[in-house]
């Protein structure tokens, strides 16, 4: 079924009726100075956020690790949030019977961040119900305010949770490089959700290792991972084992006996990872559009060709794929908070990776 978000001084309904989809690895992360980022959620979605956000924030050293891990956070981080967790995020066309708060228009340069507090209205009470973000280099998305609205069945008929031989048949995928975002001087760059997608699989792939080296195919999967890892792992014997990480998901064979990690989809509407059938693999999730392109890319032969073309070989008036200008990157923000999460980070080892990047945020390979 469908939900409505209302306003709970008057009723009034707040949004169309929406499905849940989990919330997207990125939703809290900006990027910097530059052009302005696409809308966050898809058009008659909306998540909730697990985790706490917003005031009041304490730092690290007013925390201690004993009421952190009691918070799910199991290293140090710069500071953490006592807010209320469960904020509900929509996309912007999807609000109804709501309007803008004079005055409350404070951003960073080019749009609305919420720095003045909540800057959306009840439209029928002149209650204070969200805040809209459409600042530049922030997801464009609406966050309402959890104690302001609340949910109710729509009547309607919500999205069926798909099952995944349905979601491996429609191949619904992410592709890796974005064309000229920066504009046509700066080149076509890597997706930041494919690096935002890496920095928390590179979390989950440290874990799973163990702290010995790993084994990559060739591929996008090498240079998502390949470089992180050599910078990251410490060093091992000439002889210590080597796991070997691999895909394995819906519509693929099953994991092979020499795979030692499962490389897999995450639902998009639940967000449960995908477990291979009769083994027990520690598994790298990846979010879904991102796995599936992985998995299912249709490559395109940069080979000559005479007579008849085949099918998928390009033809010399044909553009190349989209290519990126700089070496990819995982997303260094999302790795930390990924990592400070896992409870294996209290490893001697893994923790010893944790304050490296912790020092140097911004160091190779971020």
């Amino acid at each position: 079924m469908a939900d409505v978000f209302e306003c709970v001084r008057c009723g009034g309904a707040l949004t169309v009726p929406l499905s849940q989809v989990v919330l997207p690895l990125y939703a809290r992360h900006s990027y910097g100075n530059g052009p302005a980022l696409p809308v966050l959620m898809e058009p008659g979605t909306y998540a909730v956020d697990p985790e706490p956000f917003g005031p009041p924030w304490r730092p690290w050293s007013e925390v201690g690790p004993e009421e952190a891990e009691a918070r799910g956070v199991y290293a140090p981080v710069s500071r953490l949030s006592y807010g209320p967790a469960g904020a509900v995020v929509i996309a912007p066309g999807d609000a109804r019977g709501t309007v803008l708060i004079p005055g409350r228009n404070g951003g960073f340069c080019c749009g609305l961040t919420g720095m003045d507090g909540p800057n959306m209205a009840c439209e029928q009470c002149d209650q204070e119900v969200a805040t809209r973000v459409d600042d530049c280099a922030l997801w464009q998305a609406v966050w309402f305010e959890q104690h302001a609205v609340r949910r109710r069945p729509a009547g309607g008929a919500a999205s069926p949770v798909a099952d995944w031989e349905t979601l491996a048949e429609e191949r619904r995928s992410l592709p890796p490089v974005e064309p000229g975002k920066w504009g046509d001087s700066w080149g076509d760059s890597w997706d930041i959700r494919w690096e935002c997608a890496a920095g928390a699989a590179l979390a989950h792939l440290l874990v799973a290792s163990g702290g010995g080296p790993v084994s990559l195919p060739g591929g996008l999967l090498t240079t998502m991972f390949g470089r992180a890892l050599d910078m990251l792992l410490p060093p091992s014997p000439r002889d210590a084992p080597v796991k070997e990480a691999a895909l394995a998901g819906p519509g693929l064979p099953a994991p092979g006996p020499a795979v030692g990690i499962a490389v897999v989809p995450r639902h998009p509407q639940t967000g449960a990872a995908w477990q291979p059938p009769g083994r027990a693999l520690p598994l790298v999730p990846l979010p879904a559009e991102v796995w599936m392109h992985l998995a299912f890319r249709n490559e395109r032969r940069l080979v000559p060709a005479t007579g008849r073309l085949p099918e998928g070989v390009l033809r010399d008036e044909q553009p190349l794929p989209p290519q990126p200008t700089g070496l990819f990157c995982p997303d260094g923000n999302v790795f930390r908070h990924t990592l400070a999460r896992l409870p294996a980070v209290r490893e001697p080892w893994l923790r010893a990776i944790h304050d490296r990047v912790q020092e140097r945020p911004y160091g190779p390979p971020f």
